[in-house]
């Protein structure tokens, strides 16, 4: 799927999951959806990204899976350059700050998305020896 496509999609994720509450259906159906507001960084320009999340306790926890795919999503990026930033679920808008996680504590909520959602272990099979896939989590600021 190229740029034009992805910013497609995702243009209809956002307009489904705003007139819905924050819910969607197709491929995302029943899943546990955010939009991701983030800057970039090189740009500035501000974008939303539709996201699968999970919890752990009030933190909100994001995987920068791509797909499976041998880079990283452009949202990464941006959220490393600029960890501040704002969360839609359903009604509500939160401020969070973003970190990476790593060691123990990342494999620990990988695993758990991955339990929930499996297609994240196909996405980290695709990936292997290319890349370990980030996981954020996000906390309420």
């Amino acid at each position: 799927m190229d740029k034009a496509q992805l910013d497609q999609m995702n243009a209809k994720v956002l307009a489904e999951f705003r007139a819905n509450h924050g819910k969607v259906g197709g491929m995302f159906e029943g899943a546990p959806m955010v939009l991701l507001h983030h800057k970039g960084a090189k740009s500035g320009v501000e974008r939303i990204s539709p996201l699968v999340y999970t919890k752990d306790g009030e933190r909100f926890v994001i995987i920068a899976s791509k797909g499976g795919a041998p880079s990283h999503p452009d949202w990464y990026h941006n959220l490393v350059a600029h960890p501040e930033t704002k969360i839609e679920i359903g009604d509500d808008t939160i401020r969070v700050r973003a970190s990476l996680t790593s060691g123990e504590e990342r494999r620990r909520l990988f695993d758990e998305q991955a339990r929930l959602m499996p297609n994240f272990k196909d996405y980290e099979k695709a990936a292997a020896g290319v890349r370990e896939i980030p996981v954020f989590v996000l906390t309420p600021i």
